[in-house]
């Protein structure tokens, strides 16, 4: 006999309790229990074992390891993050910003494709998908689309097309029959996105989930969510620039080092395929302040133009502000020029900011970060057609880099006359026309400059 009762969940972390609390004790979050109706069936131990799969363990080495081809989307960009395409049986989360082009990325990943595709939607009709399908020309004659928040009725559809890839846009609208609860709920999410999951490894077809987050910018939901699905993927972009970048937070199929860079445009989103294109800007003439630096992410190297603004503390604290770039380690740079090179930056406001809207976590963008700053301080520009990458040290040594010969290739192709690099043991770079400066410390760089 089924037993009904009454319990209260936290939005957050998925914790219950019999009766509402203010404040969750496990991830101390306040006002996130919320009251859900739970339906228990009585089940013996003997019969819940007796109904287990048929399953038995298997020695690792009597394994057969098959090759899996993976699934391209036709996205070079999209395909690039997730490490060569769409695993079959695979469950990958998309996460983002209100607007931020999560539908329309997915939508022309359906209309580019060139198989079976099942696009489903809890948050518009057939019609408005229609709309945008039409303004974004999706030209797959085997594009379904499907208006169900029903997940049983998902997976039946599903199972009578058979398609190639399956979309679900958002898991935060998808109910079960099996709980009485509201679309969005914490008990919710888990048991439709474990269904979708179950449904995924039995048929080999991989789903693609549309995943809201919350205002702190984490996704929405259990945190059960992330570890169930294979990839995370999170999107993100500035209201301000037309640039979206998509990186992966979590991929069992590849690495996490890698990003996608799409432009948003009024017939949707452009892939990037030369990052540099938006990360450096065309002066007319010099300005202080500025420095270019040779990054990369995951594979990719490409070059970002550093901005940094030094000017006389108004107020008796001096202000530290970075944009893109990490701000203790910003202090800490601040902290090696002053106590190792001697520039007094104490009673100075210090801000920095990456062009672009892009977030750099590439160690080797100290260098180009100081002297940017000390450009900035002195009012002098830095040569054009100059650029850096190293890493620097509490001592303030110019640590090595890895992937040098990449780096310095990049520049090369972009025209640039010079670089600044860490002196390094081994380097094949004997056919380069490019101007290679060595230095170990940051005073060489500096005195080599201005």
């Amino acid at each position: 006999m089924a037993k009904t009762k009454t319990v209260y969940v936290c939005q957050n972390c998925g914790a219950s309790s019999s009766k509402w609390i203010g404040k969750c004790p496990s991830c101390n979050e306040w006002n996130t229990y919320s009251e859900e109706i739970v339906t228990k069936t009585a089940k013996s131990p003997a019969l819940a074992y007796s109904s287990a799969t048929g399953n038995k363990p298997v020695l690792l080495n009597n394994i057969n390891e098959t090759q899996q081809v993976r699934i391209s989307t036709k996205s070079d960009e999209f395909d690039r993050v997730l490490g060569g395409g769409l695993v079959p049986g695979s469950v990958s989360l998309i996460g983002g910003e209100p607007g931020i082009g999560k539908s329309t990325l997915l939508l022309q990943i359906s209309g580019n494709f060139s198989g079976k595709v099942l696009y489903v939607s809890g948050e518009e009709s057939a019609s408005q998908i229609k709309m945008r399908a039409k303004r974004l020309k999706a030209n797959n004659e085997q594009l379904y689309f499907l208006s169900e928040v029903l997940t049983e009725s998902i997976i039946n559809h599903s199972k009578n097309i058979q398609p190639q890839i399956l979309i679900v846009d958002s898991v935060q609208t998808l109910r079960t029959e099996f709980i009485d609860s509201s679309p969005g709920t914490v008990s919710q999410i888990r048991e439709c996105s474990t269904l979708l999951l179950q449904y995924a490894k039995e048929s080999n077809i991989p789903v693609l989930l549309v995943g809201h987050i919350t205002k702190e910018g984490s996704l929405a939901g259990p945190k059960v969510l992330e570890h169930i699905v294979d990839t995370v993927l999170q999107f993100e972009g500035d209201n301000n620039f037309n640039y979206r970048i998509i990186r992966a937070i979590k991929n069992r199929f590849g690495s996490t080092s890698e990003i996608g860079i799409f432009e948003m445009q009024t017939t949707g989103l452009r892939e990037v395929s030369n990052p540099s294109e938006f990360l450096l800007s065309n002066h007319a003439e010099q300005y202080s302040g500025i420095a270019t630096c040779a990054a990369i992410e995951g594979i990719r190297p490409f070059l970002i133009e550093v901005q940094a603004l030094v000017s006389s503390a108004v107020y008796g604290t001096p202000q530290r502000s970075s944009t893109g770039f990490d701000t203790r380690r910003l202090n800490m740079l601040l902290a090696v020029m002053e106590k190792r090179v001697g520039f007094r930056l104490s009673t100075k406001d210090v801000f920095l900011n990456i062009a672009g809207g892009l977030k750099v976590t590439d160690t080797a963008t100290d260098l180009a970060v100081l002297c940017a700053i000390l450009s900035s301080d002195v009012d002098k520009a830095i040569l054009q057609g100059t650029c850096f990458t190293g890493e620097i040290g509490l001592s303030g040594e110019i640590r090595a880099t890895s992937r040098i010969e990449q780096r310095i290739s990049e520049a090369e192709k972009l025209g640039f006359k010079r670089i600044f690099i860490p002196k390094q043991k081994k380097m094949n770079l004997n056919n380069s026309n490019i101007e290679i400066i060595e230095v170990q410390k940051v005073e060489q760089v500096f005195s080599k400059l201005f």
